[in-house]
């Protein structure tokens, strides 16, 4: 944890913290440029809460999934399980467009509702995640995704943070979103589509070949997707290129 904030952990940030919250969100901001802003927003996430990592994860639908940022290697690598699997903290708060705070991955209730995932997650030094959607009007399209490499719940003072941060970096994408320049191809939205383009590409040869519908297709390439060990989008390539194939 940051050690501009020498208080309690599990104190509510008080009236000088908030001031000094202020200043340290400022000088994340200084000179990013406006695509920027959502990370710099995360990199104090992780500069001033008491976790280990954070990432953004962008949805463009129910099933299309992008990681817009992340701190470290560990954090990509969970919000790609998450993809791969299809379930997991981020996915429930995507689900239900509500905060889904796993304070111990290792046992009790946490472990038992995304068994799979906690079971990947603790291979990775991860043992609680905190998934904070990014919503608008109801919506989520997206989310904010902290870990820590310990188990425990996210204290009160850092919630007090980490939920506004959350808005603010909603607010950031939706403002990308509103002055993206005329005649510009594509957005940030739809990056949670073409950033899987082999995923989607690969689900239609499926459901070609086995007469299935999309949601069985991407279900068969994740069934084999982890009985290889491998991410949804590993498997995907391997279909394009051949090595596999559905129909054997």
């Amino acid at each position: 944890m940051d050690s501009a904030f020498p208080e309690d952990a599990g104190a509510p940030f008080g009236a000088e913290n908030l001031k000094r919250l202020s200043r340290v969100l400022a000088q994340s901001l200084a000179g990013t440029a406006g695509i920027d802003t959502p990370a710099a927003l995360c990199r104090a996430c992780v500069d001033i809460l008491d976790v280990t990592g954070a990432s953004v994860s962008l949805s463009g639908d129910s099933d299309a999934q992008t990681l817009w940022w992340s701190s470290d290697p560990v954090a990509g690598r969970l919000a790609e399980a998450q993809y791969t699997l299809g379930d997991g903290p981020c996915r429930s708060a995507l689900a239900l467009a509500a905060p889904v705070l796993a304070a111990d991955l290792t046992r009790g209730i946490d472990a038992r509702r995304w068994p799979v995932f906690a079971q990947q997650a603790v291979e990775l030094g991860v043992r609680a995640v905190f998934s904070i959607p990014l919503a608008a009007a109801g919506l989520a399209v997206g989310s904010l995704d902290l870990y820590r490499d310990r188990p425990g719940p996210l204290s009160e003072r850092d919630r007090s943070f980490a939920f506004p941060a959350a808005d603010a970096i909603t607010t950031a994408l939706l403002a990308l979103e509103a002055h993206a320049p005329p005649g510009e191809e594509g957005t940030w939205l739809d990056a949670a589509e073409s950033d899987h383009e082999e995923v989607h590409q690969a689900t239609g040869m499926i459901m070609v070949c086995l007469e299935l519908n999309p949601q069985q297709a991407l279900a068969r390439l994740r069934a084999h997707a982890f009985a290889r060990g491998q991410s949804v989008t590993e498997a995907a390539r391997e279909v394009l290129a051949g090595r596999v194939r559905f129909d054997d």
